[in-house]
């Protein structure tokens, strides 16, 4: 069987398919469904819906009968214009259906939250589009580079590495990684001496998402943050932005960087009680759908090239990604141009706080940022998770040239 179904998937005979499971075969048909709001219509007896069926799947295909002898032939997709789906003839409305299965556990996990719009625009700044800033210098003025080396230390619980590793390498940049290991004093010195080594030898520093630490104590990026502070450290990401170079903080990296005072101060331990922090999703667990940002502005390298109101559909996958600021700090942030990234209802194209399009709650719907210099960029949006052929049925610009832009600003 699944020699047969590998087979039919790579010559595109299978469209989709789900693995049969406790729903047995209705709730795979109905979950299917759910994804584009595509109907179905099958007639099957009431054992055959719901017996559990371990082993089997239930494949979409082009059009074309499965010549198989274990393959059963159980209805047709329709387009669900109607919205609705049909079993033995009896209409069911696909959204009732989506919504009940949504509401099972809404009490206890919540799927959306009520939004503040308090916290979309500071006040008095509605409309003004764009934001006014003073335009950095997007040129690189450092030393000569033959290479662009971009570097990627891996702390205990960072999982991003490989995609961001891969983002990076098809860009045109050369990959140095290196594992930051603490189960000793010697350890941790030694992973000190050896990161140091290769900030002072990269161009571009990157701290990939993750859970670093396990997000302990208490709260995500912490561990990482306190590396970054560490003097040396310190001393070599100085001396990496005063030759011009470049940093990217992307989920746990963007929290490491905010909560180390590199964001959005542009330097290390400038952290106050005002300062801004991620915090918990306002359902107060881990999200991970696909989310709709725009471009507020293109005062950094990492930005070169994209144009205001530009919009990317992003995989976020966060504990803790609400982006917490006070209102007095919103509007410098405004006024600078270091908002780069805001979340959009992608029906009107507006900044939003409703949940889900702005998933975790983030005052003035504030994605991602940059340093007052455009040299730093932290983000919640996976942008290395792009690659051709992966995010599938999204009627959106998937690839954010971030890496491209960066390798870019060092060779032309």
């Amino acid at each position: 069987n699944w020699n047969h179904i590998q087979e039919k998937i790579e010559d595109g005979t299978i469209v989709a398919g789900w693995a049969v499971g406790f729903g047995g075969v209705a709730e795979a048909l109905c979950k299917m469904s759910f994804g584009n709001a595509f109907g179905f219509d099958v007639n099957l007896s009431e054992d055959d819906l719901f017996n559990l069926n371990y082993g089997s799947i239930v494949v979409e295909t082009d059009g074309s009968a499965l010549d198989f002898e274990n393959a059963i032939e159980i209805g047709s997709v329709t387009s669900g214009e109607d919205g609705n789906v049909r079993v033995n003839g009896t209409k069911l409305s696909i959204f009732e259906l989506m919504d009940f299965n949504a509401s099972l556990f809404e009490k206890v996990y919540p799927a959306v939250s009520k939004p503040d719009f308090k916290k979309l625009i500071p006040k008095g700044m509605e409309g003004v589009k764009p934001f006014k800033a003073k335009k950095v210098d997007l040129e690189y003025k450092g030393p000569k580079v033959d290479k662009v080396v971009a570097y990627l230390p891996v702390f205990p619980g960072t999982n991003c590495d490989y995609d961001s590793a891969k983002a990076f390498r098809k860009a045109g940049a050369e990959i140095r990684t290196s594992v930051f290991r603490n189960l000793s004093d010697k350890d941790v010195f030694e992973s000190i001496a050896e990161m140091k080594e290769n900030i002072d030898n990269c161009q571009i520093l990157m701290l990939s998402g993750g859970f670093s630490a396990g997000d302990e104590p208490d709260g995500s990026g912490k561990f990482i943050a306190n590396v970054l502070n560490n003097k040396d450290i310190a001393a070599a990401i100085e001396g990496l932005l005063s030759r011009g170079g470049l940093i990217l903080g992307i989920c746990n990296g963007f929290q490491a960087l905010v909560k180390s005072g590199l964001l959005p101060y542009g330097e290390l331990g400038k952290v106050t009680k005002d300062s801004p922090t991620l915090f918990r999703n306002d359902i107060n667990r881990h999200i991970s759908q696909m989310v709709t940002t725009r471009v507020a502005t293109t005062n950094s390298p990492w930005l070169k090239g994209m144009t205001i109101g530009d919009e990317y559909a992003i995989p976020v996958s966060h504990g803790e990604g609400k982006f917490v600021v006070s209102e007095e700090l919103a509007r410098e942030l405004f006024a600078n141009g270091q908002v780069a990234f805001q979340y959009v209802d992608p029906l009107t194209d507006e900044p939003t706080m409703e949940s889900p399009y702005n998933p975790n709650g983030s005052y003035y719907a504030i994605e991602g940022i940059i340093s007052r210099n455009g040299q730093i960029l932290g983000k919640m949006g996976h942008s290395e998770r792009y690659e051709r052929n992966l995010l599938k049925n999204i009627e959106a610009d998937l690839e954010q040239p971030l890496f491209e832009n960066a390798v870019r600003y060092f060779i032309g």
